[in-house]
């Protein structure tokens, strides 16, 4: 009998089991892939994912992998070019961008080291209940044997179509169109420097990460999808050509180290978070556009968002109810102003307005820097505006 079994151990999981078992819960932590292994990603990791990366003591292993502190942002947006800097978190100034394979085994061995058991190369085929709750597992190996667990908790972190949450048939609370499709690659050469780059229709950027290498990505509206798959390099090269000839030229001076990669499937939800002895976090139960880069910090918050809660209370039945009740209500209260500006971003379309208040800011550094912070998540959205930014798009 455990006290939680969670259902992946990426970016959500395996941060759970690691805080679960270091609360003195016994912990199972299950993955059907086997590490290393490489996923879709932005990579990306906000100053506020870096400041909780920092808090569970997991940071130096992260910058132990060589991808460079990113502590400069560039965005061209309407002939306009902002230059600046995140606030920091908690005291740390820079955003990091660990490529996948070396990030996961990272964050799923502080598990292992807190005290969790890992099984990867390990399916969950199925849920126990015990009446109208979740009581467990049943999970396959890849050899087809089968074993059930039992848990007093079951975490789905088992990605945007997570098993665990199509098994509790967990509603969907709020979904939108989907906006973007998205490709990218890495190339050797680059300078290490995070630039965004949008005209209407389009958005690219350039994330430095590890041994040398910038992830180069291109966003394309949704209804291009299958004109772009059918030549997706080309396509994002070409983009790459259209918005900064200067990234182009770099590019062409490097050398295109992996295979392009890109999806057309990035959905905008929230889930019910959780029921009778389940929860979901990640995006197993809460996914939005990948253009602002928000997902692993996301995770991060609902990862230590949920082991708050639940606290002291998971042996009893009652307190854990009522503590996933108040998990449920938070996530979504916290994640939905930044979910509806992704959304906002996403349809690749800024209006007017957002421009003129992008000229106002650029005409001050201080004012580029609160910006970028709001990008980051530093600032909350509803405290960007201030009067003085006001009389400053009166102005002009």
């Amino acid at each position: 009998m455990y006290d939680v079994i969670v259902v992946g151990a990426r970016c959500a999981g395996a941060p759970a089991a690691m805080l679960f078992a270091r609360a003195g819960y016994r912990v199972l932590l299950v993955e059907r892939s086997t590490f290393p292994r490489d996923t879709l990603s932005t990579l990306y990791i906000h100053q506020p994912g870096v400041a909780l990366l920092h808090r569970w003591g997991v940071l130096p292993a992260v910058v132990g992998t060589g991808c460079p502190a990113i502590d400069r942002v560039s965005y061209s947006v309407a002939g306009l070019r902002l230059e600046g800097a995140s606030w920091p978190a908690d005291g740390q100034p820079a955003a990091y961008a660990a490529r996948r394979h070396l990030l996961d085994p990272i964050l799923a061995q502080a598990a292992v080291d807190a005290g969790a058991e890992f099984r990867d190369g390990c399916t969950v085929r199925d849920l126990v209940y015990d009446g109208d709750r979740v009581a467990g597992v049943r999970l396959s190996t890849g050899g087809g044997a089968e074993t059930v667990e039992r848990a007093r908790l079951v975490v789905g972190a088992d990605g945007m179509r997570s098993t665990v949450a199509a098994k509790v048939d967990a509603k969907t609370e709020i979904e939108d169109p989907t906006l973007t499709c998205a490709y990218y690659s890495y190339w050797s050469d680059l300078p290490a420097q995070f630039r965004l780059y949008e005209i209407p229709g389009h958005w690219m950027g350039t994330v430095p990460t590890n041994d040398g290498a910038t992830l180069v990505a291109g966003y394309f509206p949704q209804h291009r999808f299958a004109d772009v798959r059918g030549d997706a390099l080309n396509s994002l090269l070409s983009l790459v050509e259209r918005m900064s000839p200067e990234v182009r030229e770099q590019m062409a001076a490097g050398s295109q180290l992996e295979r392009l990669r890109g999806t057309g499937d990035q959905r905008n939800f929230f889930r019910q978070a959780a029921g009778p002895g389940w929860a979901l976090i990640g995006d197993a139960g809460h996914h939005k556009d990948s253009i602002t880069a928000r997902g692993i910090t996301d995770a991060f918050f609902q990862v230590q968002l949920l082991v708050d809660c639940v606290g002291d209370d998971l042996r009893d039945p009652g307190r854990l109810a009522a503590a996933l009740e108040r998990f449920a209500a938070e996530r979504t209260e916290v994640l939905m102003t930044d979910y509806q500006a992704t959304l906002k971003t996403a349809r690749l379309d800024p209006p007017e307005h957002q421009l003129a208040l992008l000229r106002a800011v650029a005409t001050r550094p201080e004012l580029v820097d609160r910006y970028f912070s709001t990008m980051s998540g530093v600032c909350p959205i509803d405290e960007f505006v201030t009067f003085e930014l006001l009389e400053l798009m009166d102005a002009q």
